[in-house]
């Protein structure tokens, strides 16, 4: 999707492709199973109100956010959707707890008590998440103590217990252990009673970890992140077979070209000198956007439908690439591709990471407020 003419790099969000992601992740889940979209981090880069306003428009069952003043924003898109705060609350932001009608996460007795004294000062019960550490060595009770805060919040007066989760440290790269964090888990909702465990939500995985939702199993939901937004999970996953869409692009165009002569150097420290007589073009985006300097040298784009590598060190504002096989004339103005499809030729987020030694969670995020998202907002079923 083009940007505005006077747009010299931005990022088009295509919202009806976020939908028919939703749609075919849905149609692979089991009824039962819930859909909680994690929207923390600006919706990965891809813009929180907008996206989680067509989220709601899809029906997602609730949403997850890193703190409780992304759960704020997300509350202010719509009443009703369960927000369940991923991070731990800082003293003295229970309030927005109460204010906002958010669930906290709960790893220990601290909390406890801190956010019983914000409930009781409310006059309301604060809703809770109890988090288990299987090993992740983050957040989260560690397993073998988890019974004992169970126990305290089944009795408190004030925090109403709705859900238990888990996080997996490696999904996708070591099967067995993810499978000791999952029957740490089990082991500890075992101990629960069944009708107790009806009424709790009960989610471990993520698009990378889900691998299955056995009929007797207490898990129920499942955290929807990257995948919505179009990148596949690993193979493992249950989910790795669906035909997911890209939501997002990322462009920027030809600020100027020119020709060179063999062994010109490029770019500050004279990383890459031409092998040829060159036409080299000079794009108005770099690092300062989101373009990182790791993949100097390294990177490509699409323009005109061709791939073109980028030559020496990519700067904050411009990135120069070589253009000399391109059979028709490039022009300012013209549109360079870093993430996205032209004509037959795609270059996708993995590859962009990959360039940039980073993680397509990484790139997602790196792309700074210099770049402004545009919004597809057509609704296209499947």
């Amino acid at each position: 999707m083009p940007g505005n003419p006077q747009d010299r790099v931005w990022a088009a969000i295509d919202l009806a492709a976020l939908e028919r992601n939703l749609g075919r992740i849905r149609s692979a889940l089991p009824p039962h199973v819930r859909y909680v979209a994690v929207v923390k981090a600006d919706a990965y880069g891809h813009g929180l109100y907008q996206t989680v306003a067509r989220l709601m428009q899809c029906h997602a069952d609730a949403f997850a956010v890193a703190n409780v003043f992304e759960g704020a924003e997300v509350r202010e898109v719509g009443a009703g959707w369960p927000i369940l705060v991923l991070g731990a609350v800082l003293p003295g932001e229970e309030d927005h707890l109460v204010n906002y009608d958010l669930i906290a996460t709960v790893s220990g007795e601290e909390e406890v008590k801190r956010f019983e004294k914000a409930a009781r000062r409310a006059g309301q019960a604060l809703r809770v998440h109890l988090k288990i550490d299987t090993g992740m060595g983050r957040l989260g009770v560690w397993h073998s103590d988890a019974e004992a805060l169970f126990k305290r919040l089944e009795k408190s007066k004030h925090l109403v217990l709705e859900g238990i989760f888990t996080h997996f440290s490696s999904a996708d790269s070591d099967l067995d252990y993810t499978r000791t964090q999952r029957d740490r888990l089990l082991r500890f909702i075992k101990k629960i009673p069944v009708e107790t465990q009806r009424d709790l939500l009960v989610h471990a995985d993520n698009s990378a970890g889900l691998e299955s939702f056995t009929k007797d199993s207490p898990l129920n939901a499942v955290r929807v992140g990257l995948l919505q937004f179009g990148l596949l999970p690993y193979p493992t996953s249950l989910l790795s077979r669906l035909a997911v869409e890209p939501v997002l692009s990322f462009s920027t165009r030809v600020g100027l070209t020119k020709e060179l002569p063999s062994g010109t150097p490029i770019s500050y420290g004279q990383t890459y000198r031409l092998k040829q007589r060159s036409r080299i073009a000079v794009l108005t985006a770099g690092y300062g956007d989101g373009i990182p300097t790791a993949s100097s040298n390294k990177a490509e784009v699409l323009i005109m439908g061709k791939r073109c590598p980028v030559l020496g060190r990519i700067t904050m504002d411009q990135t120069v690439v070589d253009v000399t096989h391109i059979e028709h004339p490039v022009s300012p103005g013209d549109i360079a591709t870093l993430i996205g499809r032209q004509g037959r030729e795609e270059i996708t987020v993995t590859e962009f990471s990959e360039w940039g030694n980073c993680i397509p969670w990484e790139t997602f995020c790196s792309l700074t407020k210099r770049v402004p998202r545009v919004y597809q907002t057509s609704r296209v079923h499947t």
